[in-house]
């Protein structure tokens, strides 16, 4: 068992104690820790309750006794959005404004079928408004980082460009509509560029993260 020293064991029991009222109307819930993350900046700790409220933001995702797979895929994405966020920290120049953070909050609503069961999921996990405005703030910090870091310097080549055109493109555009004219590369550069430049965002993203990872305190306290 890893031993906790006194002075970190203090900053987490007060964190704790912060965040151990019921947090659901509906049901009473215990919250506890589950994790920590920290990637030299500070200790970032992450809660029963911030797994809830991930996957209250998700679509179609079980809230009442959620499963173990449902509770690891939320804590392996909030321990990366930790990552994240802590180097978005370091850049205070990216801190969204508050129409941002109005417009990605109806844009989050969208993915529910009503506005009233979006507010009813945010209810249920205990989810205050304010709380939400926070989570999407911290989301919006890290698109501007990725988006500072990696999308403003993703350059592709003419040889990508026609060698996807000839390799990826035309060919799922036969096998899906055979007959079809296909489009010479002029017509559809933009959107091959496009998707070219998703797909090395993606994967120097996950690349960062590897290395995160590796580099990273990251210290779980209770299974879930």
């Amino acid at each position: 068992m890893t031993r906790i020293s006194k002075p970190i064991f203090t900053v987490l029991l007060g964190a704790f104690l912060c965040v151990c009222a019921p947090i659901c109307s509906a049901q009473q819930v215990v919250d506890k820790m589950v994790a920590t993350v920290n990637a030299g900046v500070k200790t970032d700790l992450i809660t029963y309750s911030d797994l809830l409220w991930q996957l209250a933001l998700q679509p179609n995702t079980q809230l009442d006794n959620p499963t173990s797979p449902d509770l690891n895929r939320a804590l392996r994405l909030l321990i990366d959005q930790r990552l994240i966020l802590q180097e978005a920290e370091k850049l205070p120049t990216i801190v969204p404004t508050q129409k941002e953070i109005s417009d990605a909050r109806d844009e989050l609503a969208r993915n529910f079928p009503s506005p009233l069961e979006f507010q009813t999921r945010l209810q249920r996990v205990g989810m205050t408004s304010e709380k939400l405005d926070e989570i999407v703030e911290q989301r919006l910090k890290m698109e501007k980082y990725l988006d500072f870091r990696f999308r403003n310097f993703v350059v592709i080549s003419q040889k990508e460009l026609a060698d996807y055109y000839r390799e990826v493109y035309t060919p799922r555009l036969k096998e899906r509509f055979p007959g079809r004219i296909v489009p010479p590369l002029e017509q559809v550069r933009n959107e091959i560029e496009q998707s070219l430049k998703e797909a090395k965002i993606e994967s120097e993203t996950d690349a960062f993260l590897d290395t995160a990872r590796e580099r990273a305190e990251i210290v779980m306290l209770n299974a879930v």
